[in-house]
């Protein structure tokens, strides 16, 4: 059996985040693992962010993102916020290149604790989100739930931050739809070969949005970063805010988010270390450390 990896249990303005410590090892947090560690409460997450050593030179660290059921993420921002503020804590450096499956990021922690991630450029053309079927416009693409002459949710924005998304804009409040129910159809509907992280979300002010997210992988999430990028930068391409947004998230809390003139989309919130301990990657098998033990 493999050695224990130390790991943290954090979360990112209510997105459940691991941060497990796989730095100097060559073994991998594998799937079945994940599974274990979600189906306990006391562990249970939406993701674990693995930081391993650098594969690329001028990077920091290699982070490998998995999601609850266990298959690979590309991106989550929360949970890079949740990296920053716990390698900051360990080097008392504030700032990190990272490189994922999804490329290279830079990420900042700032003096008031606020952390920016840096989530690079969207991409909107339908083979690169991707989409099954050619669209020429993904500010709006036919997709739909409910009845063909009243649906309850129809055209969403598509866009990728890494990671493929649907946004479906409403006018009602976003607590007024089943989205635990419609979010595992959408999330596998064929028109998404890679599956989809799929939102609901309604505009409140040409600066201010109120989300929720259906994660990819994760299911109901108390936040998602990379869907509240995508949701701003679609905002603003079907003008319906401006380039720099507060997004609301169903855990409480907002986040920053900034589509900058050079293109690249700034997420920029908080994070919260909550306890620490150690695990077997290979089978998810934990003890909380002793000073941090109930």
């Amino acid at each position: 059996m493999a050695s224990p990896a130390p790991f943290a249990k954090m979360n990112g303005l209510g997105n459940n985040i691991i941060v497990a410590d796989m730095r100097g090892r060559t073994d991998r947090v594998l799937p079945a693992a994940a599974v274990a560690l979600a189906a306990d409460p006391a562990t249970g997450f939406d993701q674990i962010m693995a930081i391993h050593d650098p594969r690329t030179p001028g990077t920091d660290h290699y982070v490998v993102i998995l999601n609850s059921d266990g298959s690979t993420a590309q991106a989550c921002g929360n949970g890079m916020r949740c990296v920053v503020q716990a390698l900051a804590a360990e080097t008392g450096r504030n700032s990190f290149t990272f490189e994922t499956v999804a490329g290279i990021l830079n990420a900042d922690q700032h003096g008031n604790g606020l952390i920016s991630v840096d989530m690079g450029l969207p991409r909107f053309g339908w083979q690169d989100i991707p989409l099954a079927e050619e669209f020429r416009d993904t500010r709006m693409i036919e997709l739909q739930i409910g009845p063909i002459d009243a649906p309850v949710l129809h055209s969403p924005s598509v866009a990728s931050m890494g990671n493929p998304h649907a946004i479906f804009w409403v006018d009602q409040d976003v607590w007024s739809y089943e989205l635990e129910k419609f979010g595992p159809m959408l999330e596998n509907h064929p028109i998404f070969p890679e599956r989809a992280n799929i939102t609901i979300a309604q505009v409140t002010a040409s600066d201010a949005m109120t989300i929720r997210t259906w994660e990819r992988g994760a299911g109901l999430t108390g936040a998602c970063g990379s869907a509240a990028c995508a949701a701003a930068v679609s905002a603003a391409r079907t003008r319906r805010t401006g380039r720099s947004v507060a997004v609301t998230v169903p855990a409480g809390g907002s986040l920053t988010v900034e589509w900058r003139d050079n293109d690249h989309v700034i997420m920029t919130g908080p994070a919260e270390w909550e306890w620490s301990g150690t695990f077997d990657p290979a089978t998810g098998q934990w003890q909380r450390d002793a000073e941090d033990a109930a």
